[in-house]
């Protein structure tokens, strides 16, 4: 209330509108200015926090996949050792004939209607365009 009397001293009744709406305004972008301030700083925390834990991740996947390739090739070691004693007895793996169905197109021929069935109900037995239907229907000019 004190600063508000004395700015309409100060200032004047005429000029005290304007200048209230410009403090407004100044007064709204900076707290604008702060809160995106704040934002950014919010972000900037996460965002580190988050590289923490991708690094955390990442450590956890590397000793998982050492691990890992370290068993697989333990388990490759007993293969290879136990391929070498099998190679010998066996020349070479057994072929077997590809396999084809009996029925190739079953589904196709059971679903097939007759031409007969078709010629006695209507149902057109050959595909034609557009235009070749339109030429055709077309009525005739005579001359």
């Amino acid at each position: 209330m004190v600063i508000g009397a004395v700015a309409l001293i100060v200032i004047g009744p005429e000029k005290l509108p304007r200048v209230a709406r410009t403090v407004g305004t100044l007064l709204g972008k900076a707290q604008r200015y702060v809160a995106d301030v704040k934002a950014e700083v919010n972000r900037s925390m996460d965002l580190e926090e988050l590289k923490k834990m991708k690094d955390t991740v990442e450590t956890a996947a590397r000793d998982v996949e050492n691990s890992i390739q370290g068993g697989v090739t333990e388990i490759e070691k007993q293969w290879s050792e136990a391929n070498s004693d099998t190679q010998s007895a066996l020349a070479e793996p057994p072929s077997f004939p590809e396999y084809r169905h009996p029925k190739k197109k079953w589904r196709i021929k059971q679903g097939a209607t007759p031409n007969w069935y078709k010629a006695r109900n209507g149902i057109r037995t050959k595909a034609q365009s557009g235009a070749a239907r339109v030429a055709r229907y077309r009525p005739q000019k005579f001359n």
